[in-house]
C-alpha cells in the first residue's frame, strides 16, 4: 500500500464502475487510487449481465475467471405475459454466433471482486474499507458561489478502517459511488426521474425449478395479473435464484396493510404481488427461501451534469434507468470505459476540465437513450412486443441487438420509428380499470 498523499487519479467506489475506471488508467501508467467504503468482498444486487459486457471485460483481461467460474451462463431472455404466455426466449447466439453473444449470471460479491483484484494487477492502489468523508474542492474567487461544472476537484478527505483521516490530492476525481452518488449529491445536482418512480423488493430462493439444458440460465420476467408490477427470475450458482417485485412507489407501498400505518411489510407485499404471479408460484413451489426480503426505493435518477473540472460521475453515481433488461453494470462497465479514456487524454495533455472529462458522455448517452426508450416501452400496459414483432418481423433482430445492449451503431434506434406509432395507440387506448 502506497503511502502517497498524491495521486494522478482518485476512484471512489469498488463496484464494476470504480473498478474499471481504476484498471484502464492504471494500465495507462498514470498514479490511480481506488477505495471502497466496505470490506471487499460485499453484497450488491444486479446479478444479471448483458452481453455487451463482453467486449469492457475482455478489454480489462477478465474473460477468462469468468470462464472458469461457477457463474450460470445466460444465453437468452424470456418473457412471460399477464397471462401466463411466454414467449419463445430471445437466444443471443441465433443473432451473433460469436462467444460474445453469451454471457453470466453472477453473484456481484464474486464479480465485484473480481475486478476490483485486476485493477491491483493493472497497478492501482486498491483499498476497502477505505470512506470518503469529504471530495475536496476549490472555492470561487472571493468566495463567490460557481456552478457545479466550473467547481474544480482537487482530492479528497479519506479515512482508513483503523480511523485515520488525511487529505489526498489528484488531479482527477472520478465518482463510482453508485446510487451514493457523494459528488452529485454534495452539488446538487441529482435528479429523481418523475416517470420512473419504481421501487423494487427481493430475495433468494434455493431449489426454484429452471428449464432444462442452455434455458437453465435465462433471465425470465413475467408480469403480474394485472400488469402493476413484474418479477425477475435471475439463476445463480449452487441452485440459488434472485427474485424480485419491480412496481412503481405509490402501488408497491401505499395502502397496503403491515405494522406501518398505510404501509405494507416487504414481506407482505412481495407475497401479495406473488400471489398475482402464477406462473412464477409454478417455479418456487418447493423452494426455500434463504435470504431477507430487501428493498430499493425510487432508483431511477440521472445527473445533470456528467463532469466538471478535476472531477467524472461514472455508472451509477451518473444515473440509473431500471433493472428490466439488465442493463445497470453493462452501463457502469461501459460508461466507465469511456470515461477512463478521456481521463487519461487529459491527463496527459495536462486538459482536466470538465470538457474534457465529460467528452464520452454524447456517444454514451445517444446508445443509453435507447434502452430508456425500451423500459417506456415494457411500462405502456396496452404495448405488445410480441403483436409489434408479428407486425414489423424485420425489426426481430434490431429488438435482440437492444436486449443484448448493442446500441453504440447508427443504425441501432431504428426500431422505433415504426414502434413509436404503436406506442402512441397503446397509450390512448383506455384503461382497463
Amino acid at each position: 500500500m502506497s503511502d502517497s498523499s498524491s495521486f494522478d487519479c482518485v476512484v471512489l467506489g469498488g463496484g464494476p464502475a470504480g473498478s474499471t475506471a481504476a484498471a484502464l488508467i492504471a494500465e495507462a501508467g498514470f498514479s490511480t487510487l481506488l477505495v471502497e467504503r466496505e470490506k471487499m468482498p460485499r453484497f450488491h444486487v444486479g446479478e444479471s449481465l448483458m452481453p455487451e459486457t463482453y467486449w469492457t471485460l475482455k478489454r480489462l483481461g477478465v474473460l477468462e475467471r469468468l470462464r472458469q467460474s461457477a457463474f450460470p451462463k445466460k444465453y437468452s431472455v424470456q418473457f412471460v405475459n399477464e397471462d401466463g404466455d411466454a414467449s419463445r426466449p430471445f437466444y443471443f447466439h441465433k443473432h451473433d454466433p460469436r462467444e460474445c453473444s453469451q454471457t453470466w449470471q453472477v453473484w456481484r460479491s464474486e464479480f465485484d471482486q473480481i475486478l476490483f483484484e485486476n485493477a491491483a494487477q493493472k497497478g492501482a492502489d486498491c483499498r476497502d474499507r477505505t470512506r470518503v468523508l469529504e471530495v475536496l474542492f476549490e472555492e470561487g474567487a472571493g468566495g463567490e458561489p460557481v456552478s457545479a461544472e466550473r467547481q474544480r476537484a482537487r482530492g479528497v478527505r479519506i479515512q482508513d478502517a483503523a480511523g485515520h483521516t488525511r487529505k489526498i490530492a489528484a488531479r482527477v476525481v472520478i465518482d463510482a459511488t453508485g446510487q451514493q452518488s457523494l459528488i452529485a449529491t454534495r452539488l446538487g445536482i441529482r435528479r429523481e426521474d418523475p416517470h420512473l418512480r419504481k421501487s423494487s423488493i427481493w430475495t433468494y430462493y434455493r431449489g426454484a425449478k429452471r428449464d432444462p439444458g442452455i434455458d437453465a440460465g435465462a433471465t425470465i420476467i413475467l408480469h403480474t395479473k394485472n400488469k402493476d408490477s413484474w418479477f425477475w427470475v435471475i439463476p445463480l450458482p449452487d441452485d440459488v435464484t434472485s427474485v424480485g417485485v419491480v412496481g412503481d412507489v405509490d402501488y408497491l407501498w401505499k395502502g397496503r396493510g403491515g405494522s406501518q400505518p398505510g404501509r405494507g411489510e416487504p414481506s407482505e407485499v412481495f407475497a401479495e404481488e406473488l400471489a398475482l404471479c402464477p406462473a412464477l408460484i409454478q417455479r418456487l413451489n418447493g423452494a426455500q427461501r434463504t435470504d431477507s426480503f430487501r428493498v430499493a426505493r425510487e432508483f431511477s435518477y440521472k445527473a445533470t451534469v456528467p463532469a466538471g473540472d478535476g472531477w467524472v460521475l461514472v455508472g451509477d453515481a451518473y444515473g440509473f434507468i431500471d433493472p428490466i433488461y439488465s442493463s445497470g453494470v453493462y452501463f457502469a462497465l461501459q460508461s466507465a470505459a469511456m470515461a477512463a479514456d478521456c481521463v487519461v487524454a487529459g491527463l496527459r495533455t495536462g486538459d482536466t476540465s470538465g470538457g474534457q472529462l465529460a467528452g464520452w458522455v454524447p456517444g454514451f448517452e445517444a446508445g443509453a437513450t435507447l434502452i430508456r426508450q425500451l423500459v417506456d416501452a415494457y411500462y405502456t400496459n396496452h404495448f405488445s412486443f410480441g403483436r409489434f414483432i408479428k407486425a414489423h418481423p424485420q425489426h426481430a433482430a434490431g429488438l435482440t441487438d437492444l436486449l443484448i445492449g448493442r446500441i453504440f451503431h447508427d443504425r441501432a434506434g431504428d426500431i422505433f420509428d415504426d414502434m413509436a406509432p404503436m406506442l402512441a395507440e397503446a397509450r390512448r387506448a383506455p384503461s382497463a380499470e
